[in-house]
């Protein structure tokens, strides 16, 4: 059978077609070695995984590399603004940037093994391979393809007529495409660095002809794919966002300096999203293998969650789905075990392999996955084959699918024999009618799990590969709460607190709201991602007063969202936004009440922001201002229902802001009343922060709302007359 696949560069899906008969060289981008990887970088390896695994079964030779980036981009002076804590402590024990690079390597190969990726055939470090680099880059400037500047060297892309044939970027694409920072060493603002003048300080640095230095990220691709699969190879796989610039640029490199096409086929699969946005460190929205078994999640339920997505579509992350993948996983896992425990020694008839050709198909169409797994799971219902063909098709397909499954299959064979003979003991006394010596007998299956199919019958399974009962309700998203926008309000006041760690802050933001809040009123608080014993506090307050209603998240939402989680719940006629270093020293409620009864006032609240720039800002604690800090901002709930919050905004700077410009988008006052009733005590989310990871998660918000609201001087108070 024959792979058609989606060629980037051809824009189409073709026929996969190999420059030796029966043998695929096939090159991926692989992990650069400075960070851990997390589970939107896994996902592209487990398209290269698959891809390997189908042509396997096809009947091809794979011949797998996988390139290691451990060299251009551990920055000394970065590392000394502290701009990544875990390299610097690990500089400051003394390690080496090679030290520290095998360590995120040799994690990065353990995160691998536990989602089923086969290992690569080669897995060339950047760091060993570059005299090949320079070797290149002596041939592009040769062939007039690059040239230098005070030590450093540039591939000129005007001089390379295909560049912009994979990515489309030409023209004034390219320009749009080509990072905002310029670099006035260049020739042209596309041009990109093959070599790189090494800066004082830096640790990893090698002689050159054009002196010392270090090698461009693009270089070390083409450099290495040739060296182990040769000038011509079949296959280059990657994620979307390498196409431009990383595949690009490589494209020109290794063509440029060879005189020929290199790559037969370019295959990329799409984002992980979580949030909405790409999963990215930038983003905050990441989740690594660790963190995944920390909650209790075996790490091939990403695997098979990622089944369930086209690896040119999108895949929409969130816990709550990674928990419904290992349910379906551990229900997949019990019916191998049945099948293989239980069947009564059927014999398979050829009725299967129909199930296995269009499983074949599936995958020849464009590696279609979701299509192969459904097909699976709808031989697991056929009436008409025995359960022990199912288990040959499940197994035979599972080469593929990499789940691990004839592990599972095997259980009770290699169980222990005390563990066995106790499972024997248990089935015998059922059937005698001794259920308290049956259940006695449960406490020996150490490590092992038995469910009784029938009075003399059971199923052995590891408890290790088994779903345990979640503890507690958590949600993964505001989708999965009720949304009460519609319904009339039935309290006067909901109180809206989003709060994460740091308990006692929680708990002293509590009593102060209680002590003052109408007997009508309601408290909504969302713990969004806490540690364990943060959540079990909440619970705690949250079950002294009925009117305090709990929300566990099982992850840090962001701040927009986790906002508009609660507004979903809300059922006050107003709706107060709290931040848990708030304490009411008064009757807020009151005040903030008579403000907002005035209809064209939107928001309200102890302490406002006047400015005439959007850059720099005074606190108001009385009259109209131009913006409510988020601190404690009241608005009533068909208002706060009209402009939302923004969901791009994960951390709390300036959100209140552009809430606040939306209201007076709107047409709505903004009244800053109350000071004397509420206290603000030590901001703990912002003290824990680091100067420079302030000033980062600052800028990237002010930045959104500046660009949203900068040509609106009119809707500044100041300006507005």
């Amino acid at each position: 059978m024959q792979l058609r696949i989606y060629d980037t560069l051809q824009r189409q899906i073709v026929p996969l077609s190999t420059e030796r008969p029966g043998e695929v060289r096939m090159y991926t981008c692989g992990p650069t070695v400075y960070r851990p990887v997390h589970l939107g970088n896994l996902r592209s390896y487990l398209l290269a995984d698959w891809l390997r695994r189908t042509l396997t079964s096809f009947g091809y030779e794979v011949a797998a590399v996988k390139n290691v980036t451990d060299v251009g981009h551990m920055r000394q002076d970065a590392v000394d603004r502290g701009e990544d804590k875990v390299i610097a402590a690990a500089l400051a024990e003394g390690k080496t940037p090679q030290e520290i690079a095998r360590s995120y390597e040799r994690a990065f190969r353990e995160d691998e093994r536990r989602i089923g990726i086969l290992p690569a055939a080669h897995f060339p470090r950047a760091t060993e391979h570059v005299p090949e680099m320079i070797a290149l880059i002596e041939r592009l400037l040769a062939h007039g393809l690059a040239y230098t500047v005070d030590g450093t060297v540039y591939f000129a892309v005007r001089r390379f007529p295909g560049y912009g044939k994979l990515s489309g970027n030409i023209g004034e694409a390219l320009k749009r495409g080509v990072r905002v920072e310029v670099d006035p060493q260049k020739r042209n603002t596309a041009d990109f660095a093959l070599w790189k003048k090494g800066e004082a300080g830096r640790a990893l640095v090698w002689d050159s002809p054009w002196g010392p230095g270090f090698p461009g990220w693009h270089i070390e691709c083409s450099a290495m794919s040739t060296k182990y699969l040769g000038e011509r190879f079949d296959l280059h796989t990657g994620g979307v966002d390498n196409i431009f610039p990383h595949h690009e640029d490589e494209i020109a490199q290794s063509e440029g300096a060879l005189g020929h096409p290199v790559v037969r086929h370019w295959v990329h699969g799409q984002h992980l999203l979580a949030d909405g946005v790409k999963m990215a460190k930038s983003a905050k929205n990441t989740l690594t293998v660790d963190e995944m078994i920390e909650l209790g999640i075996d790490p091939l339920a990403f695997r098979y969650q990622c089944l369930l997505t086209h690896y040119r579509t999108r895949m929409h992350f969130s816990l709550g789905a990674l928990r419904q993948a290992a349910e379906a996983l551990d229900h997949l896992r019990q019916r191998v075990r049945h099948w293989s425990q239980l069947a009564d020694g059927e014999l398979a008839d050829r009725r299967h392999e129909r199930w296995l050709e269009r499983f074949r198909e599936a995958l020849a169409d464009d590696l279609n996955l979701p299509k192969a797994l459904a097909w699976l799971h709808q031989c697991a219902a056929d009436p008409e084959i025995s359960e022990r063909a199912k288990l040959e098709v499940v197994l035979e397909a599972d080469r593929i699918l990499g789940l691990d499954l004839a592990s599972v299959a095997s259980e009770h064979a290699k169980a222990p024999r005390e563990v066995l003979a106790g499972v024997e003991e248990h089935v015998a006394a059922r059937v005698a009618g001794d259920y308290g010596r049956a259940d006695g007998l449960r406490a020996t299956f150490d490590g092992y799990r038995v469910d009784d199919q029938t009075e003399d019958r059971a199923v052995v399974s590891r408890a290790d590969r088994r779903v345990a009962a979640r503890t507690r309700r958590t949600i993964s998203s505001a989708k999965e709460l009720p949304d009460r926008a519609s319904r009339a309000a039935s309290r006067s006041w909901s109180v809206a607190i989003v709060t994460r760690d740091w308990a006692d802050d929680l708990a002293r933001c509590l009593r102060s709201v209680l002590a003052y809040l109408p007997r009508d009123g309601e408290v909504i608080v969302l713990d969004s991602g806490s540690r364990a014993d943060a959540q079990d506090r909440l619970i705690e307050l949250a079950s002294g007063d009925p009117r305090v209603t709990a929300i566990l998240a099982d992850r840090d939402l962001g701040e927009g969202a986790a906002r508009n989680a609660l507004l979903r719940l809300a059922r006050g006629r107003f709706v107060l936004q709290l931040d848990p270093s708030v304490e009411l020293a008064g009757d807020l409620f009151a005040v903030l009440a008579t403000a907002l009864a005035d209809g064209r006032v939107g928001l309200a609240g102890p302490w406002g922001l006047r400015t005439s720039d959007l850059k720099h800002y005074d606190e108001a604690t009385a009259g109209d201002v131009d913006a409510m800090q988020g601190y404690c901002a009241a608005a009533r709930r068909d208002v706060f229902q009209q402009i939302g919050f923004d969901e791009r905004y994960r951390f709390y700077r300036n959100l209140d802001i552009a809430t606040s410009l939306a209201a007076r988008e709107r047409g709505y006052r903004i009244v800053a009343t109350g000071v004397d009733r509420a206290r603000r005590h030590a901001h703990r989310a912002w003290e824990a922060l680091s100067e420079d990871e302030r000033l980062k998660r600052s800028r990237k918000n002010f930045d959104r709302m500046w660009k949203r609201f900068h040509g609106r001087p009119d809707l500044l108070v100041g300006k507005s007359a």
